[in-house]
């Protein structure tokens, strides 16, 4: 068998696929060859061969190939598709990523004999988008110019359009991915085999899945178990009631499996589960910036105080506590700023600058009572300036083993904020209950730790 590794990072790529053909339904046509060239020449640092089926574009045959690629992207119909697979095995080529989808279950089979009789390894069919790699440019999407900024989030999709969503959030909101992978009906290389892969890239510090079914739960289990001592692992699950499931069947050729069955697995993998695409890329975010929370004690400090109500509030649905601070704790922060009661959650007043959120802020983290902190800082109705956010990454920077997750409330506050410290350490959120869920998916990885080190 040849490495998974060659799906990721190989050093020559081919397209097929043909500037004539149209599937009257389906995703082969000639427009979608044109783009994920389009993508692969601009991005992609190796080198980008294409073979035109109907030679209007590269080359229309292996013999004008010197030698193999390493790795085949195939855009044309099943039929099509299995023809140019077992002749790009039989010339060397050592995994393919296959686009397009429609492939009977007797199709699947001739796949898996290619695989068998040549030991290459097959990501999908019907995949739709592919992969994603940041660090060597490999993007075999076909929406043009689409390409996440280069971070350590790696996100795994059953479903092209649930992968295309969160892409599109990546892409949005300016968050950092190492790898993105679109799995289709895994007719070879299953989760399994991508999470191995993606323990060890080093690019990678969080793993988010999207999953409709698994092949070998048992496997999948052991598997995910080795790896959330290192990395954490993410999943939403779709196909959670009977209609869905049903549905799930269909679109990647999935078994569903129960909903019980899933969540005790996740739980014994040390997966943590989340709700939506939302609350995914949320964690995700404060998972690949901050360490885990060791403790369920938060402390809000906020330049407001509604805001600051309703994180309290949040803290206790989300089943943290408000830390309680020391005496000394109070008492130093009260004699520095008179007017400032400093009860937690504690209300630095509208008038606080960079200076006092500074101080309270080294103050707090430093209490031995608190174990990670919700900071408030809005710039409507209080003196606040963007520029006064900069002192939190820097005071946070001095107490490494407690995370900090910022709140600059709003629309247009956040934009502001996140144009200052959006690259730094430091988690955003536009609203104090994200920021609280953030926290709370800290404390869940290091419940995880906690768990999985016993053993």
């Amino acid at each position: 068998m040849f490495s998974v590794k060659t799906l990721f990072e190989p050093k020559s790529v081919l397209l097929i696929g043909s500037s004539r053909i149209k599937e009257k339904v389906g995703l082969a046509s000639p427009w979608l060859f044109r783009n994920v060239i389009y993508n692969m020449k601009k991005f992609f640092k190796g080198e980008t061969l294409i073979l035109d089926v109907d030679g209007k574009i590269g080359v229309s045959s292996f013999e004008e190939l010197r030698e193999a690629p390493e790795l085949a992207v195939t855009m044309l119909p099943p039929k099509h598709s299995i023809f140019y697979v077992e002749k790009c095995a039989a010339f060397g080529v050592k995994a393919f990523i296959m686009i397009t989808g429609g492939f009977r279950d007797d199709q699947r089979r001739q796949l898996l004999k290619v695989k068998e009789d040549y030991g290459v390894r097959i990501l999908g069919p019907n995949t739709v988008m592919g992969v994603i790699n940041t660090a060597n440019g490999l993007n075999t999407t076909f929406e043009r110019d689409v390409m996440p900024k280069k971070g350590n989030i790696a996100v795994v999709s059953q479903s092209g359009g649930v992968g295309a969503c969160l892409l599109d959030w990546a892409c949005f909101y300016n968050i950092g991915v190492s790898k993105f992978i679109f799995m289709g009906d895994k007719v070879d290389v299953d989760d399994v085999d991508v999470l191995r892969y993606l323990a060890e890239d080093e690019e990678t510090k969080v793993v988010c899945l999207y999953m409709e079914g698994v092949k070998d739960g048992r496997r999948f289990i052991e598997e995910s178990r080795k790896i959330v001592e290192r990395k954490p692992i993410l999943a939403l699950k779709g196909g959670t009631t009977q209609e869905s499931a049903y549905r799930a069947k269909s679109h990647t050729a999935s078994m569903a499996g129960s909903e019980e069955v899933f969540d005790a697995a996740f739980k014994k993998a040390g997966i943590i589960r989340v709700n939506d695409a939302e609350e995914l890329m949320n964690a995700a975010l404060a998972l690949s910036k901050q360490p885990p929370l060791l403790g369920d004690n938060i402390a809000i400090v906020s330049n407001v105080g509604g805001p600051a109500i309703l994180a309290a509030d949040a803290v206790a649905r989300c089943n943290l506590k408000l830390a309680r601070l020391s005496d000394e704790t109070k008492r130093k922060i009260e004699a520095a700023y008179p007017g400032v009661d400093a009860t937690n959650p504690i209300d630095l007043i509208a008038d606080a600058r960079a200076e006092r959120f500074q101080k309270v802020l080294d103050l707090i983290l430093a209490d031995e009572h608190v174990d990670g902190v919700l900071v408030i800082n809005m710039l409507k109705s209080c003196f606040f300036e963007p520029e006064d956010a900069k002192v939190i990454p820097e005071v946070a920077a001095k107490h490494p083993g407690k995370p900090v997750v910022d709140v600059p409330a709003g629309g247009e506050d956040f934009e502001l904020v996140y144009k200052v410290i959006g690259n730094s350490n430091i988690p955003l959120y536009n609203l104090p209950e994200k920021g609280v869920k953030a926290l709370m998916f800290l404390r869940l990885y290091g419940k995880v730790l906690s768990k999985v080190r016993k053993f």
